[in-house]
């Protein structure tokens, strides 16, 4: 066949310039990759489970199997005992953790619903005594964030934990307190108060995301005098959102509770999981329904 005598070999420079200019492409492909939908898990280390659904958040139980541990009142300092709730498989890691204190006169068995419930999503939850059952909110702060610390630093659990990725819950005088623990330690992921009750109405100081739920028909902690100025005096640049429950009471936190689940387990997996897969639950904002009176919430989360 008769040569071209328009095509020369490239130059040795050219061929080092090409060389180079397919590694870079070879690069990017490869980043593509990685970057691509099935390697959203590798991007974020602490997401657990398999993607959400509106079914699967709001069922009885999640992904994970649970077990549960009682932890004596004997055995600890700084409050009242409790229960630990934690997935049973070691197989993701670690899991971020949450503390649920009650309320006034109120057990942990008020609040034991939410321990399987968000356990079986992905998170160690510790629902806890006071104690005293007429603990002010100023002590059951001190007493979740000691709850915290056991939970990290001496439970029979603490090796399933991730100490970094720590959330607080709360109803009435408990969800108070969760305002007073968010207040006093910043690094906490997430924070829900449940109908939350506090005679000090402003927390400019609060710079943990926080997820207020009230209840149209509160009558011990009226949301116009509670739960709505907690939420309006949180900063701008705080991530927060304030539900406000249609057709509920005071003591709606204290039985299971579908709504309340629905948007605890989005908020403590968006803040604490880091998990943007449940962004979609509460950006855009839900609007009224047959349980939803009001949601107000500074979307998107974190800008």
């Amino acid at each position: 066949m008769q040569q071209n005598p328009h095509t020369h070999a490239a130059p040795r420079g050219a061929r080092r310039r090409l060389a180079g200019v397919t590694a870079a492409l070879a690069a990017v492909v490869a980043l593509s990759t990685l970057t691509g939908p099935g390697a959203h898990a590798a991007d974020n280390p602490y997401e657990r489970g398999p993607a959400p659904t509106t079914s699967s958040i709001e069922a009885l139980r999640g992904p994970y199997s649970v077990a549960d541990t009682r932890v004596s009142s004997l055995a600890v300092t700084g409050f009242g005992g409790g229960t630990i709730y934690y997935p049973t498989s070691t197989s993701d890691g670690t899991f971020g953790a949450v503390v649920i204190a009650p309320g006034f006169t109120a057990y942990q068995s008020s609040i034991a619903w939410l321990g399987p419930r968000l356990a079986s999503q992905g998170f160690v939850v510790f629902t806890i005594d006071t104690l005293t059952t007429v603990d002010q909110p100023d002590s059951r702060g001190r007493q979740l964030l000691a709850a915290l610390d056991y939970l990290t630093e001496r439970s029979s659990v603490r090796g399933r934990i991730d100490s970094s990725r720590l959330g607080v819950m709360g109803h009435s005088m408990g969800g108070g307190g969760t305002l007073e623990a968010a207040k006093s330690r910043p690094s906490l992921q997430a924070a829900i108060p449940l109908t939350p009750w506090n005679l000090d109405k402003t927390w400019p100081e609060v710079s943990t995301p926080t997820l207020i739920v009230g209840a149209d028909g509160d009558t011990i902690a009226p949301v116009a005098s509670h739960s709505q100025p907690f939420y309006s005096s949180l900063p701008s640049t705080t991530d927060r959102a304030y539900l406000e429950l249609n057709g509920a009471t005071h003591f709606s936190p204290n039985t299971s509770n579908t709504t309340i689940a629905k948007y605890s387990i989005s908020w403590l997996k968006r803040f604490i999981d880091n998990d943007t897969r449940y962004e979609q639950f509460l950006c855009p904002l839900p609007r009224p329904s047959l349980t939803i009176e009001e949601y107000r919430g500074n979307c998107p989360h974190g800008s």
